[in-house]
């Protein structure tokens, strides 16, 4: 499979360029795009083809869950299991930005996407480009990080190309995208645990959730 490039502006997106991506998704294929926190592979959650297709493209091991970003609280609500408190209070702070939380996952989602684990990541990015995919799609989409698994993600278009060139169906270049990378926090079980520290520290998570439990 060829890769194709188009380059694009992170916060003004053409609508071309945006609904190219759109269809090849609907297609079960997957695209890489600039985030707030560096380049990501997005593809549908749905689609069992496309989600062994993003495994495949990163040398991903299968018992590893794969990331979602979503519009809103309410979407990532859709995708839950069960709501608890900690996250209405750390949507509330955090969302959108750099904070992917796991929670129980709703059976609607594909075990296969959980990593057969039956536990989802999700955030909220605060990003033109998945945003405007989001809102194509009306659902929400993967978006693990662009880079072979024990590698570093990719911090541009052209970089990620090199890298994933016939593994990805479509680059989208907003050139350097110098964020740092979300922070991933656990909420599954009684006790709490940030699982990566990014951009939102353990502390500010740690004082986020201590405030709500006074």
């Amino acid at each position: 499979m060829a890769t194709d490039l188009i380059e694009i502006h992170p916060l003004d997106p053409s609508p071309e360029a945006l609904d190219r991506a759109a269809a090849a998704i609907r297609r079960g294929r997957v695209v890489a795009v600039p985030t707030d926190a560096l380049y990501a592979l997005i593809a549908d959650p749905f689609n069992l083809r496309a989600v062994r297709q993003v495994y495949q493209a990163k040398g991903r091991e299968i018992h590893r869950a794969l990331p979602m970003l979503v519009r809103d609280t309410m979407m990532a609500e859709e995708l839950a299991r069960d709501i608890s408190p900690r996250f209405k209070m750390l949507t509330r702070r955090f969302w959108p930005g750099p904070l992917t939380i796991i929670m129980p996952a709703s059976p609607k989602v594909p075990l296969r996407a959980t990593g057969n684990t039956g536990r989802l990541a999700v955030r909220q990015a605060r990003s033109t480009v998945t945003d405007e995919l989001i809102a194509r799609l009306n659902q929400p989409i993967i978006a693990t990080s662009a880079n072979i698994s024990g590698r570093p993600t990719c911090r541009s278009g052209i970089e990620v190309f090199g890298v994933m060139d016939g593994s990805v169906d479509l680059v989208l270049d907003g050139g350097a995208c110098e964020g740092i990378g979300a922070s991933t926090i656990d909420i599954t079980e009684l006790e709490w645990r940030v699982i990566k520290e990014g951009a939102v520290t353990e502390k500010e998570i740690a004082d986020c959730l201590e405030a709500a439990e006074e």
